[in-house]
């Protein structure tokens, strides 16, 4: 299992004290007011940050850092990725997953063959859906319906599926 789940995405600079905008990739935005540290990945390397301050403008999080205290100190931050750790990550129901714990398990289907591998699960309206990469290399989106998704069995990274009739037409 990850130790890190990703809650945002550097979009760019706000202002000149060294604070940036977020893009928030978790289903609650508020949960960075409740956060002390937060780590930046830095090529593979989670470097730790200290939360000074939270803002929110429009769509986006606006985070101050201790580490930095100015637009030059965080030029390079763009794009880079905002994680926290599990254990401040956002408590889950009985039967929910985490999705950074999903991605990469195999998929079979219900008659017993490999189909493929989870590679994202999107979140839409009505209903989760995961991204499929088949063992053809094609990408499938495959609705997370009780009649599509029989059995989630994580320990073993393994997903077993009902394909409907029409479903990969």
């Amino acid at each position: 299992m990850l130790d890190y789940f990703r809650v945002g995405v550097i979009a760019n600079s706000h202002g000149v004290k060294g604070e940036v905008k977020v893009y928030p990739t978790t289903d609650d935005a508020t949960r960075f007011k409740d956060l002390e540290t937060i780590y930046l990945d830095d090529n593979g390397t989670y470097k730790e940050l200290h939360i000074k301050s939270v803002k929110y403008v429009k769509n986006m999080v606006v985070l101050g850092f201790e580490e930095y205290n100015n637009m030059n100190d965080i030029l390079g931050l763009k794009g880079m990725e905002l994680y926290v750790d599990r254990e401040n990550a956002i408590p889950l129901n009985e039967g929910e997953f985490y999705v950074a714990d999903m991605v990469g398990a195999d998929i079979v289907t219900d008659d017993g063959n490999h189909f493929g591998t989870l590679q994202d699960v999107l979140k839409t309206g009505a209903n989760d859906v995961y991204v499929i990469k088949t063992d053809e290399g094609k990408e499938v989106l495959f609705p997370s319906i009780p009649e599509c998704i029989l059995e989630k069995d994580l320990e073993n990274k393994k997903i077993t599926v009902h394909i409907m009739d029409g479903l990969l037409d």
